[in-house]
């Protein structure tokens, strides 16, 4: 399966969250799309439904395929700590989501388009795997003959940086640095891993 490239809004109907950021359309019909999109709400999910849905959401939301997010899991379940959580961390440590998270990208769409572009260097290397996962002391940045970039220059110029506690970003040198993994009280998604690991553990 390839990765979706449609209507964003038709999918945050789906889920019923905008999950891919602030959505006017979203705004305006946050119902389910097609033509039983209201009457589909009031049918009861199963058990099953219910977790495949949250994988499903988490997996538009990060932007990974199927057998990605399948090998993350399984890297997270022999992983020591909270299985969920290490999920969530080791998506979090994705270079598309930290150049997401840092701002230097609107979106997680744009910022993977950015790191497979060339666009975007760790520890001064340039990288072009948005899957990369970004170690603790890594310095993410935008490499410097792409930084009079207009699409670049606009999402740094617009950027709403949210300050977030693993990260630290130098505005002078439009780096940041990845501190730590973020613990799951840090990370804002409306995400119920637990479900996914219920999921995955029949």
């Amino acid at each position: 399966m390839a990765r979706y490239r449609g209507p964003q809004s038709r999918i945050a109907r789906k889920f019923g969250e905008p999950i891919f950021g602030p959505d006017k359309a979203f705004e305006k019909k946050n119902y389910p799309p097609g033509v039983h999109g209201v009457a589909s709400r009031r049918r009861k999910k199963s058990e099953y439904g219910t977790q495949l849905k949250e994988k499903q959401k988490v997996k538009y939301m990060y932007g990974v395929l199927e057998r990605q997010f399948a090998n993350l899991f399984k890297k997270a379940s022999a992983s020591k700590g909270v299985t969920g959580e290490v999920l969530l961390q080791m998506l979090e440590g994705r270079l598309d989501n930290v150049v997401f998270r840092l701002g230097i990208a609107p979106t997680r769409a744009a910022a993977r388009q950015l790191v497979t572009h060339k666009h975007i260097n760790v520890n001064g290397e340039v990288l072009n795997i948005p899957s990369y996962q970004v170690r603790p002391g890594d310095v993410v940045g935008v490499r410097e003959k792409s930084r009079s970039l207009e699409v670049i220059t606009a999402a740094l110029n617009s950027r709403r940086y949210t300050k977030f506690a693993w990260l630290e970003w130098d505005n002078t040198t439009l780096a940041g640095k990845y501190l730590n993994r973020p613990e799951r009280a840090e990370i804002p998604e409306n995400i119920k891993e637990q479900l996914i690991v219920e999921l995955y553990s029949k």
